[in-house]
């Protein structure tokens, strides 16, 4: 009996370990999840297995990973009024994440030239007094270097005394064509 019950503690021990190694999701439950940790705690190693990753953000815009998806960014490009605006999100791609932080730059290269944008900080409801989760721009120069050929440009923030560099995808983005979307649904 008692082996038995060794062998048994053995088990749920194990089980236990498990549930808090693998990827879960835990930032439903108010917990950091494995996409969330500091990016000097994530390596190819611990990130190489199977689980979605998000392709579009919840304002349909293009993502942009930081920090080996420790966060993501999201760009929402409104081609009919020029603006630009990036939402922080979280490692899932789903929650906003309020960063204290008075802007965001975003540096273009075009043509050997290179040009930074700041997107100024634009609070939206819930977010923490003195944070931010959005950040935007009416610079239309933006838009339209992001959409020409042979434009490379990142995202430079900072989370948490953290510096990020993002990758934007230029031309990734969607817009305001006819890709059968609706006429005013902007990205």
């Amino acid at each position: 009996m008692k082996n038995r019950f060794a062998d048994l503690l053995t088990v749920g021990l194990c089980v236990l370990g498990l549930t808090f190694v693998g990827c879960d999701s835990g930032a439903e439950q108010g917990t950091k999840s494995f996409d969330e940790a500091a990016p000097e705690d994530v390596t190819m190693e611990e990130h190489d297995h199977d689980h979605d990753h998000p392709s579009e953000g919840p304002h349909h815009g293009s993502l942009i990973e930081l920090g080996k998806e420790a966060y993501h960014a999201e760009l929402v490009h409104d081609e009919k009024s020029g603006a630009i605006t990036i939402y922080i999100l979280d490692g899932a791609a789903k929650a906003s994440v309020p960063i204290a932080a008075e802007s965001v730059l975003v540096n273009v290269k075009h043509d050997g030239k290179g040009q930074q944008f700041t997107l100024a900080a634009a609070p939206e409801q819930g977010d923490t007094e003195g944070k931010s989760s959005k950040f935007t721009t009416q610079d239309k120069a933006l838009g339209e270097l992001l959409d020409e050929k042979g434009t490379t440009a990142r995202l430079v923030l900072e989370i948490d005394g953290k510096s990020f560099t993002g990758e934007i995808d230029a031309h990734d983005h969607e817009h305001d064509h006819d890709h059968g979307h609706d006429e005013k649904h902007a990205h």
